[in-house]
């Protein structure tokens, strides 16, 4: 028996994938890059942006002629195209999908083809008995071993409800997952050759909050550093509400987790910003940010920026290309704003900028920050910095520095998983090159 499985989205969509095969493998299936061969099928969808939507309508209608060819075959959709809510609708439209499965959960799927013998992989003695947190268990059979960095969600949904965010509506409220299942999972990831642990929530920085005394990131972070064998700590998705100065002192003080922070903008127009419900100031921040670059020298900072927003005028659109060019920062993630059926903008606000426009000021944005960058990578001519290499790329081997910068080296050596000191030789506004130091691993 096979499985294949079809990932679109973000980091919290790939770990989910990654637990959907290691339990299907537990039960005896094997993985197949050919779909045609599969007895079973997995779509993970993504619905933040509506060409993500597009293209799972596109793939899921594609996968009809397969069922009607083979009757047996078993189609699970799975994420937020499906959602945590009803989707009645979706079976109507789609009456051969077998199985229909919410964000982060397999239990459906699983329940199906276990006949009801296992329901659910949250039930905690359910996981004890059939996934156990096996270190043998935690990814599909193809990943062990193989895998440098790997994604532990931590925060399952959303409370804060941004009003251009479909993500509170389809993967439900706010979900902290114990400590105890976060740290096991981490040792088993270690244990299976993992280096790097990136750790995901829609909101990461409220990790605990929903939990009467329950540890926060910080806490979680110190648990996480102190596993044998993980080199490297990262999180994501941070906001500027939540990120506060014990996150801050966590970061500057515990050598594994890495000097670079997911902290999203959105806009630079505080009335703009009060439309999208974020809650801060384009002065609280740039404090923030401020803050950050006294206490945490050399930290790099990636934001999110939406443009196009409903009433965003162009003075309004040009305070945010101002906070851009004056903070400087070392990734700007671009969008252009889209409706998203059932949000609060959708329903409340007009679409008012034409897509002409948006794209005009995405362009702007775009062009802007290339500059930026480049800037940011050339202070790095010349420098020493440790790189964790993940994988060969045209002859080339790939890592990343502390700070998330791309770099590649040309080495006749196995690179995968280890940390080595590089000099860096070129740089340019995406990647940098670099020359291979000394073969022998950098100490933490």
């Amino acid at each position: 028996m096979k499985y294949h499985i079809w990932t679109e989205g973000c980091q919290m969509n790939v770990a989910d994938s990654q637990r959907v095969g290691s339990a299907l493998e537990h039960l005896g299936y094997s993985h197949t890059e050919q779909i045609e061969a599969a007895d079973v099928i997995v779509m993970n969808t993504c619905v933040v942006r509506q060409s993500a939507e597009d293209k799972a309508y596109g793939r899921l209608s594609s996968l009809k002629p397969l069922k009607q060819k083979n009757p047996k075959l078993i189609i699970n959709l799975m994420g937020c195209l499906v959602g945590v809510r009803g989707y009645e609708k979706l079976k109507a439209t789609f009456p051969y999908v077998d199985v229909f499965s919410p964000p982060s959960d397999p239990g459906p799927l699983i329940s199906l083809l276990t006949q009801g013998e296992i329901r659910s992989l949250e039930d905690a003695e359910t996981t004890r008995r059939f996934i156990a947190m096996d270190e043998e268990l935690i990814l599909p059979a193809a990943e062990r071993g193989n895998l440098v960095s790997a994604h532990v969600p931590i925060v399952y949904g959303c409370s804060h409800a941004c009003t251009f965010c479909i993500i509170p509506y389809k993967r439900g409220i706010e979900r902290s997952r114990p400590v105890g299942d976060i740290v096991s999972e981490v040792r088993a990831l270690a244990a299976q050759g993992v280096v790097e642990i990136t750790l995901l929530g829609q909101i990461v920085d409220r990790y605990g909050k929903d939990i009467p005394d329950g540890p926060n990131l910080a806490a979680l972070l110190k648990l996480v550093s102190a596993v044998d064998g993980i080199q490297r700590v990262r999180f994501l998705t941070s906001h500027p509400n939540y990120f506060g100065e014990e996150l801050i002192q966590a970061i500057a003080s515990l050598p594994k987790v890495m000097p670079h922070i997911e902290l999203p903008i959105q806009a630079g127009d505080d009335t703009v910003l009060k439309n999208m419900h974020r809650g801060y100031t384009q002065q609280d921040y740039r404090d923030i940010v401020a803050k950050i670059r006294a206490e945490i020298p050399g930290c790099s900072i990636a934001t999110d920026i939406i443009v196009g927003f409903p009433g965003e005028t162009e003075e309004q659109f040009m305070q945010t290309y101002q906070v851009l060019a004056d903070l400087k920062l070392d990734v700007a993630h671009l969008a252009r704003y889209s409706l998203r059926e059932g949000t609060v903008a959708t329903r409340r606000m007009q679409d008012d900028v034409s897509e002409e426009e948006k794209m005009r000021r995405f362009r702007l944005l775009e062009d802007l920050q290339e500059g930026i960058v480049a800037e940011i990578n050339a202070r790095s001519m010349g420098q020493t910095l440790p790189v964790l290499f993940e994988d060969k790329v045209k002859g080339r081997w790939r890592g990343r520095t502390p700070t998330n910068k791309l770099v590649f080296v040309e080495s006749d050596e196995n690179l995968k998983g280890r940390v080595l000191p590089v000099q860096i030789t070129w740089s340019g506004p995406w990647s940098m090159q670099a020359n291979l130091l000394n073969p022998v691993p950098i100490s933490l």
